[in-house]
């Protein structure tokens, strides 16, 4: 539960995994189902809220792969997402709780690696981003949930075309850090953020008749290595966005490490008062109206739309672990999780 009162503050609940996998992937279907993926072929199912954590079967030849992605539809079925060169990145899906799986689709580029997979649990669309290839993102839908994926695009007039606009820069890529690299905002707009020497940019297209192509934004986020850019992105509506990053390598440098924009994207901001470090994942809580990202130096919480950030701690006085709020890679309200089997949730936020 989010319960707004006081002075600002947010903090996480610890709970009990019963895995000491690293967890990167983490969706929260509602009605107190999630689902939560990590290394070594770890899924995880809570039916009650995250009081239980389930563990799922493992899939077929999963054993050593790094799910980090995860999108349910319903405490029955969800679809896995492996990152790894080649055919490391795959896709399982389930249809009975987790308890047997499919592989539903393999990396067909044997030097490609995927990054995020969006699905629409209202509908039977969704969408998979990889790294690029031979110069190009590769971008993958489905219109079946998951069932099958195609790296074309079908129109509202059923015509399907090539999608455009996906070409990358020299050392550039996406980051498959939370699985929040790629957007699907209300409004069905798709967009990606990047990373590399030359700076994090989003590639922001339009899935309507004619939106098969994308156009690259700039983002004022950190840039200079190839482990700088953009991580997160998460719209509030379809006008008001923040992205968040900065250099995994550098987890405590501040700069660059939040943007917002209001127009939808094709303009940005950098944040005033930035998040303490390296961000890896962000996600905006209707309830509270406020904006939350996480990393492994810390959390930080921003009541103006991504303008200026405050970092938060754990309250000793309210018997809360001293390291709630550090070491998280991927969110899902009310849910976050990180390495070593870590999952909290959200049991408050205050401003």
């Amino acid at each position: 539960m989010l319960i707004a009162c006081g002075a600002a503050h947010a903090q996480w609940q610890i709970l009990n995994s019963n895995t000491t996998a690293d967890l990167r992937g983490i969706d929260n279907v509602g009605g107190g189902v999630a689902w939560a993926s990590g290394a070594n072929g770890t899924v995880l199912r809570t039916e009650d809220g995250g009081y239980l954590w389930q563990p799922c079967t493992v899939p077929p030849g999963a054993e050593k792969l790094d799910f980090r992605g995860i999108q349910a539809f319903d405490a029955n079925t969800a679809i896995v997402m492996s990152s790894g060169t080649g055919d490391l990145s795959r896709l399982y899906k389930t249809t009975d709780g987790c308890q047997t799986w499919k592989l539903v689709f393999t990396n067909p580029d044997k030097d490609g690696f995927w990054d995020a997979i969006v699905l629409n649990r209202f509908d039977k669309d969704g969408y998979l981003l990889g790294d690029p290839v031979g110069g190009s993102f590769r971008f993958w839908t489905t219109d079946d949930k998951g069932a099958t994926w195609q790296s074309d695009w079908q129109g509202d007039n059923g015509k399907r075309s090539a999608w455009k606009g996906l070409g990358a820069l020299s050392g550039e890529g996406a980051f498959a850090a939370s699985n929040s690299a790629l957007l699907v905002d209300e409004r069905y707009a798709i967009g990606f953020v990047t990373g590399g020497p030359a700076g994090g940019r989003l590639l922001l297209g339009d899935d309507d008749n004619d939106g098969s192509r994308f156009h690259a934004v700039n983002l004022p986020l950190r840039a200079g290595s190839a482990a700088s850019g953009a991580f997160s992105i998460v719209s509030r509506d379809y006008d008001g966005l923040v992205v968040v990053g900065g250099d995994y390598l550098k987890p405590n440098d501040s700069q660059g490490t939040a943007a917002y924009s209001r127009d939808g994207g094709e303009h940005w901001t950098v944040a005033q008062t930035p998040p303490h470090g390296y961000r890896s994942a962000v996600a905006y809580d209707e309830a509270t109206k406020t904006w939350i990202t996480v990393g492994p130096n810390g959390t930080d919480v921003s009541f103006d739309d991504g303008r200026n950030w405050k970092a938060v701690h754990p309250d000793a006085s309210l018997h809360e672990a001293a390291d709630a709020d550090r070491n998280w890679n991927a969110l899902s309200l009310p849910y976050v999780v990180g390495p070593k089997g870590r999952i909290g949730k959200l049991d408050r936020v205050q401003k």
